[in-house]
């Protein structure tokens, strides 16, 4: 049975297993201000390493022990292997919900290159099919730029994919703050991405001769009878007014010659 114990901060190193980018400065104040009030509930991971420990999970809580100017921070230690440590940290980071769609990516490339679990056990523990774990893998190799734009939040997982095919950075840098303005969605992107695949490279358009233009086709306009007369005529050239069939009927009758 794990027991919880009062280990020093100073002995405690982290950053090897750390899956969040960026520990918010506001978020971490909130935290700080609940474990002065009322403790903290969840104690961190951590598994000794020589003469000091490795923090596995919880980093955010360790940060706020920092900042209330604590010494020893409660702690579970494991003695386990590191495969089985990569998957704690992740399971541990994973289900408090905390981590961006770029964080959770990096957790399940981590995981897979550790070792500890195949894709279709992490399917499995997701509840998601084997593509959906390499689609989030994939999430890695996408350009810096867009990366950081969907940690933020600013665009959707889905609207992030199409624009990290453009592989014009100025072009892309372009549409991204274009879709961070205007809240674009995948359909946008998706449609922006299929125009930038259709253009012609920049040197060509420059040194290319100017298309002649072409004859502007005469607008087909649909002709139909008078009531009165039976000529034909375009719609645009007769009055429209507004008349019950039966009155049509007559109308019609009037205008044909006796027989």
């Amino acid at each position: 049975m794990a027991l919880v114990k009062e280990i020093p901060i100073g002995k405690i190193k982290v950053g090897e297993h750390e899956q969040r980018l960026s520990l918010d400065d506001e978020s971490i104040t909130g935290l700080a201000d609940s474990i002065g009030r009322v403790g903290l509930i969840y104690p961190c991971i951590v598994h000794s390493e020589g003469d000091h420990y490795v923090l596995v999970e919880g980093h955010r809580r360790l940060a706020a022990h920092r900042k209330l100017g604590r010494e020893t921070v409660a702690c579970i230690e494991f003695d386990v292997g590191k495969s089985q440590v990569s998957e704690i940290a992740f399971a541990g980071n994973f289900f408090h919900k905390e981590l961006s769609p770029v964080e959770l990516a990096g957790a399940i490339n981590d995981v897979f290159k550790s070792g500890s679990m195949t894709i279709e056990e992490m399917a499995v523990g997701f509840h998601k099919s084997p593509h959906w774990v390499k689609s989030m893998m994939a999430i890695c190799d996408w350009p810096k730029d867009v990366l950081e734009v969907l940690h933020v939040k600013g665009i959707s997982v889905s609207a992030a994919h199409n624009l990290a095919l453009v592989t014009d950075d100025t072009y892309r840098d372009f549409l991204l703050r274009n879709a961070v303005e205007q809240g674009a969605s995948a359909r946008t992107t998706s449609a922006w991405l299929q125009a930038w695949r259709t253009m012609q490279p920049q040197e060509e358009a420059i040194q290319a001769e100017p298309v002649p233009g072409q004859a502007m086709p005469q607008p087909v306009i649909p002709q139909g009878p008078c009531f009165c007369c039976v000529q034909v005529f375009p719609v645009n050239e007769m009055s429209h007014v507004p008349v019950c069939g039966a009155c049509v009927q007559i109308l019609r009758s009037m205008s044909q010659p006796n027989v």
